[in-house]
């Protein structure tokens, strides 16, 4: 049976373990429709025309991963930011693990997808937020509609700031011989509140695993909203990360996606200002390897005027690996006086490594600075040359020139704990101490 069969046919199972007469029952069937009609993504649509899903979909994956696995903090420490104090929604394929998690009611809404959905406490919150502004244009995100039930539920009240970062990570035990896991995160910061997040997803073993994941965010005016995307995951597992994130005026979001690991990562990455003086940042470090493929698919759309969006994402890549970038930023009529920059830079190691990148603008406004460019090329020999005669071996030149091309997007990182976290995955990505104090 292909799997868009087997998850059509075990959506009534899924349903049935559910409350069928809570709210979201009609917009969960409503949901497994829209994915009946659309399927998976196929190379012949243009914004899937450079990523073909084929490999990651022959798996016959469970849907229903067994009973939470007894994981200890000890087998998870390695993969989260400890070394400051934070929040954590743990998930252990797919179920909350509430031994591992610290979540809180007092004067934040750090707790579970399912509890928000199930309490009539949030039922105002769910109405005006979920799935609101999630994009149809493929399966992926009714799919996940269709089976939504677990992940992370975030509301900071009006006028708060949340006291520490949130981590979001999502493990997959391996227990079963392939497993998808489909998590889906509400975030609602209200007026003039702020708040740091830290998203992760990781496999414990070698075993398949796809996640086709949805995040909602929603910032009001005044908010201030800074995520942290750290996608380095085994060669076995595979990402469909669909974000995304409505602005009021004055807030200020930025994402930050570093992406170094995994077989399979396409980032759906989709901004809509709907109020003035927006500033959105999407910034993005790519190092990948082997076979690996990561596509970056990116959308600003200024819809109200006096607003700003920066896009710069680098990218270094060696041996057969594969990269995408398609980013898009349109600009409405009524949108002037908008100013949108993006970049998108890139280094092949190898012959073989591959990038398709596509920046595009789409302007129907007269009174706006909008930039777009793309470069791909090699490193500088006469920077290595210069190196080199300074009595720095090869391998380490290359290293400092690679890191110094990557650090401008370190530089906007506000968790001086991630950036650490950062800096060291770059120089173990890159096979060489760089000699930073870490």
């Amino acid at each position: 049976m292909e799997l868009k069969e087997k998850l059509i046919s075990s959506f009534m199972a899924f349903e049935e373990a559910c409350d069928v007469d809570a709210d979201i029952h009609n917009l969960r069937s409503e949901a497994i429709k829209e994915f009946e009609a659309l399927g998976f993504p196929t190379k012949k649509e243009e914004a899937w025309k450079y990523t073909s899903l084929n490999s990651i979909l022959k798996h016959d994956y469970s849907v229903f991963p067994k009973k939470e696995d007894a994981i200890e903090y000890r087998d998870i420490k390695k993969y989260l930011i400890h070394d400051i104090d934070t929040y954590n929604l743990i998930f252990i394929d797919g179920i909350f693990s509430s031994h591992l998690s610290q979540t809180t009611h007092d004067k934040h809404d750090v707790c579970l997808m399912s509890s928000a959905l199930a309490k009539p406490k949030y039922k105002e919150v769910i109405d005006q937020y979920f799935n609101k502004i999630v994009s149809r244009e493929n399966g992926f995100t009714p799919l996940n509609t269709a089976f939504s039930k677990e992940g992370a539920f975030i509301r900071i009240h009006k006028g708060k700031v949340a006291d520490k970062p949130i981590q979001i990570v999502n493990f997959s035990t391996g227990n079963e011989s392939a497993l998808m896991l489909q998590p889906r995160n509400l975030i609602v910061v209200e007026e003039n509140a702020q708040v740091q997040i830290i998203e992760r997803h990781q496999s414990l073993t070698d075993h398949p695993v796809l996640t086709n994941s949805v995040t909602e965010i929603y910032a009001g005016k005044n908010a201030i909203v800074d995520y942290y995307k750290i996608q380095n995951d085994r060669a076995s597992a595979s990402l469909i990360d669909n974000t995304f994130i409505e602005q009021k005026d004055n807030s200020n979001c930025s994402i930050h996606t570093f992406s170094f690991g995994g077989k399979l990562t396409r980032n759906n990455l989709n901004f809509y200002q709907r109020g003035e003086h927006c500033d959105s940042t999407l910034k993005g470090i790519t190092i990948i390897e082997d076979k690996q493929l990561v596509d970056h698919n990116t959308l600003v759309h200024h819809i109200f005027p006096n607003c700003e969006s920066h896009q710069d994402y680098k990218g270094i890549f060696a041996d057969t690996s594969y990269c995408v970038f398609n980013g898009k930023v349109v600009v409405d009529k009524e949108a002037q006086k908008i100013n949108a920059f993006q970049a998108n830079n890139n280094i092949l190691l190898d012959d073989k490594a591959t990038i398709n990148s596509k920046p595009q603008l789409e302007i129907f406004a007269d009174d706006v600075k909008c930039s777009h460019g793309c470069t791909i090329g090699q490193l500088d020999k006469d920077s290595l040359f210069y190196l080199r005669s300074r009595g720095i071996p090869q391998k380490e030149a290359k290293a400092l020139l690679m890191y110094a091309f990557a650090n401008n997007v370190l530089e906007s990182v506000r968790i001086p704990e991630i950036k650490k976290r950062i800096t060291k995955q770059i120089a173990l990505k890159l096979g060489v101490n760089l000699g930073f104090d870490l």
